[in-house]
């Protein structure tokens, strides 16, 4: 197992940052994060037919460049940094890994094939009115009617861009544990409706599922036969997020330091005085900390996953604190200045702390591992 990446993955990591600092100014974030769309049509495009992202990490056999955990976490950390409004985590990081590990062969062929070149949008819902991320906690129920069809009914929260996503992949219970479900979301019996929520550059929704025809996905062989996939799924989505919020805190670390050097009062670089470099090398240790734990989790994803669950869950529980930290340093070394709505630095911290509740506060992960390694 390697912390380290290859020339390949580096050249990966240097063009995206190019492509994102032309199409992801602070202006284009501004600009699309207050827009009906949420993200610019025309970026999404381009991030497909020019760099081939939508699939870069999903199977060759379904259009995709066959990469793995390593190199969506190298993608999204690039778009944390950037703040980039986008339906690629939602898509990608959470649609596109759940279908690829549900080991369901036509559900794949049905839906990775547009994930990969872009055409189609797609999301995962599992939360409800509680924000609660935990299989153990759906109330959403999935039924089979007379003709052997699946439908689906209950209300979903907080579902990243589900309020404009084509594709629903549902978590409901049934008779025999917990599934997934296919729902298109031009569906009878779906409506959704955008959240206002803290976190203007990442767009969360409401779905409300009366009666809403479905396509299971997955085993459907026994009872909880679709637990374990579903777990490594949401599994994934912790360490695909924790590498966006490295990204993330590290910008936070650039901007503060860099305005630490220019900002003078009494006479010299705010950065020449002892409370600010502690502060800076804090900012340092966290974010270097966060970045090594997400390393190893996605490296523990493309390699061994029988210990997916114990690195995600530390992933998750570091790299939410380590971006909020970050964030929030930030603007105490920026002083009143990062207050404003005019500075990027608020952006920040919202993306930070909205970050930090997706799939359960640090304390729900580390409860997490707790349970996993028995103590």
């Amino acid at each position: 197992m390697t912390l380290t990446f290859t020339e390949e993955q580096e050249e990966l990591r240097a063009s995206l940052r190019r492509f994102l600092t032309d199409k992801s100014p602070s202006e284009a974030v501004r600009h699309w994060m207050e827009s009906e769309e949420g993200h610019d049509p025309a970026v999404w495009r381009q991030m497909a037919e020019q760099l081939g992202l939508q699939g870069l990490a999903l199977p060759e056999e379904y259009g995709g460049a066959g990469g793995g955990a390593v190199e969506l976490g190298i993608v999204l950390e690039e778009m944390g940094r950037a703040l980039l409004p986008s339906p690629f985590f939602a898509t990608v990081a959470l649609a596109g890994q759940a279908l690829t590990v549900s080991d369901d062969d036509a559900a794949k062929a049905r839906w990775l094939p547009g994930i990969a070149d872009g055409s189609l949008t797609a999301t995962v819902a599992v939360a409800e009115e509680s924000g609660s991320w935990r299989l153990e906690d759906v109330a959403t129920a999935a039924t089979v009617t007379a003709d052997g069809d699946w439908t689906v009914l209950g209300t979903k929260m907080f579902v990243v861009d589900g309020h404009t996503a084509d594709l629903l992949l549902v978590v409901a219970r049934t008779d025999t544990g917990p599934g997934l479900f296919a729902v298109d979301a031009t569906s009878p019996g779906v409506t959704r409706t955008r959240l206002d929520t803290l976190d203007p550059t990442r767009r969360l929704g409401r779905v409300d599922l009366d009666g809403a025809p479905a396509v299971r996905v997955g085993p459907d062989d026994g009872p909880g036969a679709a637990t374990a996939f579903l777990r490594t799924a949401l599994d994934l989505a912790v360490v695909a997020l924790a590498a966006e919020q490295v990204g993330g805190a590290q910008a936070c670390l650039d901007a503060a330091v860099a305005y630490a050097k220019v900002r003078v009062q009494f006479g010299r670089p705010i950065g020449s005085f002892q409370a600010v470099k502690h502060k800076c090398a804090d900012m340092l240790l966290a974010v270097e900390a966060a970045r090594s734990a997400t390393r190893h989790a996605a490296s523990v994803a493309a390699e061994d996953r029988a210990e997916l669950s114990v690195a995600a869950a530390l992933a998750g529980a570091y790299c939410s604190e380590a971006y909020t930290h970050a964030a929030k340093e930030n603007i105490q070394i920026h002083g009143g200045i990062g207050y404003t709505w005019e500075h990027d630095a608020h952006l920040y911290l919202k993306r930070a702390k909205s970050s930090e509740q997706l799939f359960g506060a640090p304390a729900a992960h580390r409860a997490r591992l707790a349970d996993l390694v028995g103590i």
